[in-house]
């Protein structure tokens, strides 16, 4: 059997659609068909149930899929070794990057990546973490940022930076006179949320100690923007917490109405996340150098409470 035909298997275990897998494959389905029978005829089993819809691994088949995927990732481990040994950092990287840090930490490390590595194509993607991480481990991703600790088994985690969460409040709210607030000047029900799935909006959630099942008494939104959710907090809708690096970018009437939390001030990890395999960490490393240096300064803050990115059930 050939690494191609196992990389066919993986893509029928992973869409359990060989017409799917086939196009992503970018081969003919009956291409794909005939390939994977080769390899059920070598081995003498039938790693799929085609009865199923969708289409079953069998028992045995879920554990040729397994050591399937081992011999993938060995097999692509090769050219990496002869890249690192040449010194050369170049080719295909798929970068998935969450919502709430991708508008303020990619314009500041993107120019300077692609200047000093050309050779390095980038792909990337805004992704929410749940999809960040399943697309790492199903090899989709090489790499991604997003908001830590995620104590996934499969993943490391390289930490690039502490972001303290900040409150923008309107000034016809009774917190605008304080200088810098705590915790319990808050209340949870004013506050502006974005939607689920954003793992800020967990993070205020299991700051504040509360659960996800939260309206607000007079309107529910569900917005996935900053921007929108300041605009309310004028309108006197409530207030709103941002990351750090979103509140460099407001204009300057708008930056007296951020208030700063006192020590420890809450804040989320945020880290270079990738496969334990360590594909491409040559890459990875340029990656994680390269953001080092521009956010050295933008961030000065030492005395933080790390907030978990996770829901609380």
């Amino acid at each position: 059997m050939t690494i191609t035909q196992l990389q066919y298997v993986l893509a029928v275990a992973e869409y359990k659609n060989f017409t799917l897998a086939a196009e992503k494959c970018f081969v003919t389905q009956p291409t794909l068909s005939m390939q994977i029978q080769k390899v059920e005829e070598e081995l003498g089993i039938q790693i799929f149930d085609r009865t199923k819809k969708p289409i079953q691994m069998t028992e045995i088949g879920q554990k040729i899929v397994n050591q399937a995927k081992n011999i993938v990732n060995e097999a692509d481990r090769i050219q990496d070794i002869v890249h690192q040994q040449k010194g050369f950092i170049g080719g295909e990287f798929r970068l998935g990057i969450i919502p709430t840090i991708m508008p303020t930490l990619l314009p500041m490390f993107l120019n300077n990546f692609i200047k000093k590595y050309p050779k390095v194509k980038l792909i990337i993607e805004e992704l929410h973490t749940e999809d960040i991480i399943v697309k790492l481990k199903n090899g989709h991703l090489d790499a991604a940022i997003a908001a830590t600790p995620l104590n996934e088994e499969k993943i490391k985690e390289i930490v690039l930076y502490f972001e303290p969460f900040v409150a923008y409040i309107p000034e016809n709210h009774g917190v605008f006179s304080k200088k810098e607030i705590e915790i319990s000047d808050l209340n949870l029900d004013e506050i502006l949320l974005l939607q689920d799935g954003h793992c800020f909006r967990d993070s205020i959630l299991n700051l504040c100690k509360n659960d996800k099942n939260l309206e607000n008494n007079n309107f529910k939104i569900k917005s996935g923007s900053f921007e929108t959710l300041i605009k309310l907090a004028d309108e006197g809708l409530g207030t709103t917490l941002l990351p750090y690096l979103h509140t460099l970018d407001l204009k300057e009437k708008d930056q007296t109405k951020l208030r700063h939390f006192v020590e420890p001030k809450p804040a989320r990890e945020v880290s270079l996340i990738y496969p334990k395999n360590e594909l491409k960490i040559h890459i990875i490393d340029a990656l994680r150098s390269t953001i080092a240096g521009v956010i050295k300064g933008a961030i000065v803050f030492q005395n933080v409470q790390i907030i978990s990115p996770k829901a609380t059930k």
